[in-house]
């Protein structure tokens, strides 16, 4: 008898997650190529093969406060994702980021006696490390981007497996910014800043003035500067725009639907909120500065929380600061814009940031996607081992 076809649950929560899901779908359909995908995904997931049952962009939240806002409406999705996966059990359910979200229906589910993967490990190591028991009783296996994350799993016996970062084995080690400037319709000439404010309207909300006012102070100071600004939604588009009109910005700044990737390759520094753009800009080899801002509220709860020295994943991923970080109040037009300039106004700097990227790009390569389509086979008993 045929086995029947491997029905897989998936929930991813915003764009990265949303990519991650979609290199795992492609990875196991190379050898499952009947594999049915439902959960929640974005256009990448969806494209790839995944049934979404609800908009992935109702989980893109940021901070306590955003989290509490639109906690009905959360609830409301995973109690019907509960009960659709428990009337119709998928052979393995797997999370892809989105912990506060996943985890939960993770739980249920391993209870119902359904197998669950988590794909990026929550940051435990940082903040809330007391959940590595409620992650125990969630999870089969923890599957982790990065190399630091796997000791505290590790430590609770908790099954855990690095697999590093697809992009880290997509990109290639030195990337032509003359020829990614091509590419978007750039001026060749002159000094090239990317700006990216984050891809949640949140981040976008909150970050938007001091990277306009930083670009302004940029220009005003370095007459050939320039910026190009990719953004990753309509809603985000049009509330940077409105931005613009309000600080009057007459700065050279080319605005892009999307396109993160190509504008940090084109670009002689970045400044960008943290998260996963600043490992994208990392593989890239470009020097950053990196902001953060949450409101006053999930600010004065993650102060009193975090537990480590950084935020950005270059310097947690190198032990070292690396990048400029700015945080909260640090978060000044002037503050910005001096490091921006100080970035592309010293050659030795960059070339020792290049160096450093290139030792943890190396090291994040390790072909990611079929280690992750393995580690579903391999829960599953299934023949098609690709560990």
């Amino acid at each position: 008898m045929s086995q029947h076809p491997l029905h897989v649950g998936i929930v991813a929560g915003e764009p990265s997650g949303d990519r991650l899901g979609a290199g795992l779908i492609q990875a196991v359909r190379e050898h499952v190529p009947d594999a049915v995908f439902e959960g929640i995904g974005g256009s990448r997931m969806v494209e790839a093969g995944c049934f979404s049952l609800h908009p992935m962009e109702k989980l893109s939240v940021m901070g306590f406060t955003d989290v509490m806002w639109r906690l009905p409406g959360l609830v409301a999705i995973r109690r019907d994702l509960r009960r659709h996966f428990l009337e119709t059990p998928p052979d393995i359910f797997i999370g892809v980021d989105a912990p506060d979200f996943n985890l939960p229906l993770e739980r249920h589910l391993k209870a119902a006696g359904i197998r669950t993967l988590h794909y990026v490990s929550p940051a435990v190591w940082a903040w809330r490390g007391y959940r590595l028991r409620g992650i125990a009783r969630a999870i089969d296996c923890m599957l982790a981007l990065f190399p630091f994350e796997e000791a505290c799993y590790s430590e609770q016996g908790i099954p855990v497996r690095c697999v590093g970062h697809p992009l880290a084995d997509t990109l290639a080690d030195e990337v032509d910014p003359l020829e990614a400037r091509r590419h978007l319709g750039l001026d060749p000439h002159g000094k090239l800043v990317a700006l990216l404010p984050g891809s949640r309207i949140d981040e976008v909300r909150r970050l938007a003035d001091p990277f306009i006012l930083a670009a302004m102070w940029c220009h005003e100071r370095r007459i050939d500067t320039r910026f190009v600004v990719p953004l990753t939604t309509s809603a985000c588009r049009d509330l940077f725009e409105r931005r613009l009109r309000r600080l009057h910005c007459r700065v050279p700044m080319t605005l892009l639907n999307g396109k993160s990737l190509e504008a940090m390759a084109a670009c002689d520094a970045a400044l960008l909120a943290s998260g996963t753009a600043t490992l994208e800009c990392l593989l890239l080899k470009r020097p950053m500065v990196v902001a953060y801002r949450l409101s006053p509220l999930s600010y004065r709860l993650a102060k009193r929380l975090v537990r480590t020295r950084y935020f950005s994943l270059p310097n947690l991923l190198s032990g070292e600061p690396l990048v400029r970080e700015m945080i909260q109040n640090e978060v000044r037009p002037e503050k910005l814009g001096r490091e921006l300039l100080n970035l592309i106004d010293q050659p030795q700097r960059r070339q020792r940031l290049v160096e450093a990227f290139s030792v943890i790009h190396e090291d994040l390569r390790r072909d990611a996607n079929r280690k992750v389509a393995g580690a579903v086979f391999e829960l599953l008993g299934r023949d098609e081992h690709l560990v």
